[in-house]
C-alpha cells in the first residue's frame, strides 16, 4: 500500500467516525464498537454521579460537623447553667441556715424576755416567787441523752408550781414539759401540783395534748 494511501486511511480512521465504523463493519466488529461506545458514556455518567455522590457527602459530613458543634456549644451552656444552679443551692442552703439560726436565737431571746417579764409580774402583782431550778439528767429522760434541765418552780399556798414558757407551743414542747415534770418529781420527790405552760400561740395538737396531760394552757397573757 502507497504511504499516502495508508497514512490518509488512518487519519480517516481517527476522526470520520462514520468511516471507522465501516471500516469496522467491514472487519466484524462495528457492534463491539458501539457497545464499547455505550460502556464509555454510561462509565462517564457514573463517574459524573459519583462525583455529584461525593459533593453531596462532603456537604453531609460539613453539616453533621456544625451540628455536633453547635451540640458542644449546648453542652457547654447547659453545664455552666447546672453550675450556676448547684451554686444558687448552695447560697440557698447558707441563707436557709443563717435563717434558721438567726430564727433560733431571736426565739431563745423572745422566750427569755418573756419569762423575765412575766417572773416580774407574778413578783410585783401577786407576790409569787419563781425561781429557776436546774438540774442534771444523766439517764436522759428528758432529752433522750445527758444533759442540764431547766424548769420555772414557785409555790403558791402551799402549791407547787411548773411553769414553761415558750413563743410558739408545739405539740413537741408540751411532750417535753410533761417530761421536765416527770424528772422534777423524781429528783425531788414532790409531785407538782399544777403544770403550766404560758405561750402567746398553740398549735390545735399541742392544746389537744395539753388537755390530755393535765397541762393548764395560757396563751392570753
Amino acid at each position: 500500500m502507497d504511504i499516502d494511501l495508508k497514512s490518509e486511511f488512518l487519519k480517516l480512521l481517527d476522526k470520520d467516525i462514520e468511516f471507522r465504523y465501516a471500516v469496522a463493519g467491514y472487519l466484524g466488529i462495528s457492534e463491539i464498537l458501539k457497545k464499547i461506545d455505550v460502556l464509555i458514556e454510561e462509565q462517564r455518567k457514573l463517574w459524573e454521579s459519583q462525583n455529584k455522590l461525593r459533593e453531596d457527602l462532603n456537604k453531609l459530613i460539613e453539616s453533621q460537623n456544625k451540628l455536633w458543634e453547635n451540640q458542644n456549644k449546648l453542652w457547654e451552656s447547659s453545664n455552666k447553667l447546672w453550675e450556676e444552679v448547684k451554686n444558687l443551692r448552695k447560697d440557698f442552703l447558707r441563707l436557709d441556715r443563717n435563717i434558721r439560726a438567726v430564727g433560733a436565737r431571736w426565739g431563745v431571746m423572745v422566750e427569755s424576755a418573756f419569762r423575765n417579764s412575766l417572773k416580774g409580774l407574778l413578783e410585783k402583782s401577786f407576790n409569787i416567787k419563781v425561781e429557776r431550778w436546774t438540774s442534771y439528767d444523766n439517764e436522759g429522760l428528758v432529752y433522750g441523752y445527758s444533759s442540764d434541765v431547766e424548769v420555772d418552780v414557785t409555790i403558791r399556798d402551799q402549791e407547787l408550781i411548773l411553769i414553761e414558757v415558750t413563743s410558739h407551743t408545739k405539740k413537741s414542747d408540751v411532750s417535753l414539759f410533761n417530761r421536765k415534770a416527770i424528772f422534777y418529781e423524781k429528783k425531788v420527790g414532790k409531785k407538782p401540783s399544777r403544770l403550766l405552760l404560758v405561750t402567746p400561740y398553740a398549735d390545735d395538737d399541742a392544746q389537744e395534748l395539753a388537755k390530755k396531760l393535765k397541762i393548764e394552757l395560757y396563751t392570753n397573757i
